[in-house]
């Protein structure tokens, strides 16, 4: 049994523009979840015919799943989709709107074509927008290394396979990147942490180059000399960025959806006494987005969508 779970964060998160990614995506969620919560704890009051204000932590924990997840075939929105949906405000044509998709290391490679297409449906239909600004696609493994740039070496990747198999599954994907960039849905298309010797060698093999590299720069935000001549040469921009490759880790996404303390109670705990689904959660993406007022240059909607894979657990094997 395999089930999709996709969780939405707030479509506007504002927080310092110093604090991470990942911290900003779990704090995000966790935002959500409990003000859908909450919303779901009132109507459950309001149909119960109780009019009073207060709602007690301890109530709003209770609330169960089903009241503010919602289920469609074999994916379960985390929160509804009744609570989400914020379309910008004004003509699409007036925002920059850049979206990046984090491919996770537990995903399959013959699952990140798919992944791109959830992905960028998702944010397709939050904004409520036909096409985006720029595509920044960042594969799980890799990371740029300033130190060891153009050595004649790709660098190590950090995910079971090996660079052949890693660059032949990241070209595959591509594609289907080149296909929302040929159909107008993906206006720019880019990359993230790929170094000179690995756009080498992958830049001849596609059919629309990314204009885009989106490098995290650890050492006072130096680009090798190296580097950016290579860019120039190559016509790509470089963008630095204070991203984790791995923005969603197994333990943590669990945490966050697990009925603990601190979790949002979907998922059972590991004592098996909780309510709440049971099996193996495997993250698989997490895409962020952001849409910018053009000629203000301010931020109007930013937020972010994440999926995991939900397999029952067997005795005597391990479901992939």
């Amino acid at each position: 049994m395999k089930d999709n779970i996709l969780s939405g964060g707030p479509s506007i998160v504002r927080r310092p523009i110093s604090e991470k990614s990942n911290v900003e995506l779990l704090n995000g969620l966790r935002l959500n979840f409990a003000s859908c919560k909450e919303a779901a704890a009132i109507v459950d009051d309001q149909v119960a015919g109780n009019l009073s204000n207060g709602h007690d932590s301890e109530k709003k924990n209770k609330i169960p799943f089903e009241s503010w997840t919602s289920l469609d075939s074999n994916c379960l929105h985390i929160p509804s989709k009744v609570f989400q949906a914020t379309p910008l405000t004004e003509e699409s044509s007036e925002y920059d709107i850049t979206v990046k998709l984090f491919l996770l290391p537990g995903s399959r490679f013959a699952d990140w074509r798919l992944h791109l297409q959830e992905a960028i449906a998702a944010v397709l239909q939050e904004l409520s927008v036909e096409s985006i600004n720029l595509l920044i696609v960042s594969f799980p493994g890799i990371s740029f290394d300033a130190d060891t740039e153009g050595r004649g070496d790709c660098g190590s990747n950090n995910i079971d396979a090996s660079d052949s198999e890693l660059s032949d599954a990241m070209l595959y994907a591509w594609r289907q990147v080149e296909l929302l960039k040929s159909s107008g849905v993906a206006l720019q298309i880019g990359l993230a942490e790929f170094g000179q010797d690995r756009l080498s060698k992958f830049l001849p093999r596609t059919k629309h180059r990314p204009t885009v590299d989106q490098i995290n720069v650890r050492d006072c935000c130096v680009v090798p000399e190296s580097m950016m001549l290579f860019a120039k040469q190559e016509n790509l921009e470089l963008l630095t960025h204070n991203d984790c490759t791995n923005i969603l880790p197994q333990g943590t996404l669990r945490e966050l959806l697990d009925g603990g303390e601190n979790g949002a109670g979907v998922l059972a705990g590991a004592s098996g006494e909780d309510e709440g689904l049971r099996g193996d959660l495997k993250p698989e993406w997490v895409v962020k987005y952001t849409a910018v007022v053009r000629d203000r240059g301010v931020i109007e909607n930013k937020g972010y969508f994440a999926s995991a894979e939900l397999s029952e657990k067997r005795l005597g094997r391990d479901d992939q």
